[in-house]
């Protein structure tokens, strides 16, 4: 019943293809194991374009920590005065908080990689102010960029594909406010005949959400980020106790021929 509908050839291409986890599950565990697939902080450093700067690494773990195979990101308003932003725009600081990066990079290149599944569980803050994300940007210019979980203060998860900085596909959904964790997933793929873009397919447990072209994105290098950003795009102010964004689950499966 699974293949039903498809034609023999096309089973075949399932069929022939290889999988492997090359981000597993467990990578949450413990430290030991978080910082055998992770990195700290952003790729480029702590600042981005809200008023959070990122704080962590090795033996600081108050704004980035894991435990019974969660990762918890935390914001906590920062003492007064401190510098602004390094990255454009350049805004005020308010908040310490936590970001990483996968040490795995995402890219579909059409014949040695054909094709990618990103996924992950989350419990994501939703108020005005908050701006917590997972997603993927390119390691070398911008874009692409594709935002797979970015929820920016209201109850509601964007997922975005970035072909230019003004051709953005968006389609935008209401989060689930139980305080559950729920999955995310994102599933890469090229496009049959098509030698510059892929396909992306996003779903919010378990269902389809929205097919976005993702235009340049064949054989481009891309980060996975994890980070709780705030006020920006969010919204201001932020919350005054600061807050969590947790992940579980997190896993990159890569498809080769």
């Amino acid at each position: 019943m699974l293949f039903r509908g498809l034609t023999p050839i096309a089973f075949a291409v399932l069929a022939s293809a290889a999988t492997t986890v090359v981000l597993p599950t467990s990578s949450f565990t413990s430290y030991t194991t978080f910082q055998q697939y992770w990195n700290y902080l952003y790729p480029w450093g702590s600042d981005h374009n809200g008023s959070a700067r990122m704080i962590g690494n090795s033996t600081e773990h108050t704004y980035i920590s894991v435990a019974n195979n969660v990762l918890t990101l935390t914001a906590k308003p920062a003492p007064a005065g401190q510098p602004p932003s390094t990255s454009n725009p350049h805004p005020a600081i308010h908040y310490f908080s936590g970001t990483v990066h996968a040490k795995q990079q995402v890219v579909v290149d059409g014949t040695s990689i054909t094709g990618y599944d990103v996924q992950g569980e989350f419990i994501a803050s939703t108020a005005k102010g908050t701006w917590p994300a997972f997603w993927l940007t390119a390691v070398n210019g911008w874009p692409p960029e594709a935002d797979i979980g970015e929820w920016k203060g209201t109850q509601q998860n964007w997922f975005n594909t970035f072909n230019t900085s003004s051709a953005v596909a968006s389609k935008i959904v209401t989060w689930p406010n139980d305080g559950q964790f729920h999955a995310l997933k994102a599933e890469l793929r090229p496009i049959s005949g098509n030698t510059k873009d892929l396909s992306i397919k996003y779903y919010l447990d378990g269902v389809l959400q929205a097919t976005h072209t993702a235009a340049n994105f064949r054989g481009a290098a891309m980060w996975l980020i994890l980070d709780l950003q705030m006020e920006g795009s969010s919204g201001s102010p932020g919350p005054a106790a600061g807050a969590t964004f947790q992940t579980r689950n997190v896993q990159l499966t890569k498809y080769t021929p």
